[in-house]
């Protein structure tokens, strides 16, 4: 089995392409997000970091992050996404794993991750992946696309290049079918794995 992490910025087609490439036979496309946010559950050693790292006015009235508030602290301060994601990677590669076995074990042959900070993260575990691709398309494709789905907000979010050689570049501009095959292109270039 190969697991492919798609990463990238807001609008560079993701969501689109692992969707895409998730309905054929022997493929998984997972959203790191939902993921990750089962990591905030209440009473979890994660939980009790993000509460001790913010405060409990990230807390909804029914003790639940609200991760709309945490996101208003993260997406304004550097240091907070990053104090977030020191808290939150480490036990979500956790889930990698177990997800991996899952996967494994059901006979799948490829494995979608898709999470926009895969490339970037530190403290990620990047020895679980075969590849990280990160799709790339221009400010104004992306301004389109996240304009028609109704997040254009999601623009103004910024994420810094990976650092060269640690992501395959896959041109994103045109269609998800074009993009979903360059991905499978470029997956079948990969190394065996093993």
């Amino acid at each position: 089995m190969k697991v492919i992490g798609l990463a990238g910025e807001a609008g560079c087609g993701k969501s689109a392409v692992g969707r895409l490439l998730g309905e054929r036979e022997g493929v998984t496309w997972i959203d790191l997000d939902p993921l990750a946010w089962q990591c905030y559950r209440p009473n979890s050693k994660t939980y009790r970091q993000l509460v001790s790292r913010f405060g409990r006015m990230i807390l909804a009235a029914d003790a639940e992050i609200d991760r709309s508030k945490l996101a208003q602290i993260v997406f304004s301060d550097s240091k907070a996404l990053a104090d977030l994601n020191a808290i939150v990677h480490p036990a979500l590669n956790e889930k990698l794993r177990a997800v991996i076995g899952e996967e494994e074990t059901k006979g799948t042959q490829l494995l979608f991750f898709e999470g926009a900070l895969l490339g970037l993260s530190p403290h990620v575990d990047y020895s679980l992946f075969d590849a990280i691709l990160w799709l790339v398309a221009s400010r104004e494709t992306r301004a389109k696309r996240l304009r028609t789905a109704g997040r254009a907000q999601h623009l103004q979010r910024h994420l810094t290049s990976p650092k060269e050689g640690q992501t395959i570049e896959i041109n994103a501009e045109g269609s998800v079918e074009r993009t979903a095959q360059l991905v499978l292109e470029t997956i079948q270039h990969l190394p065996p794995s093993g």
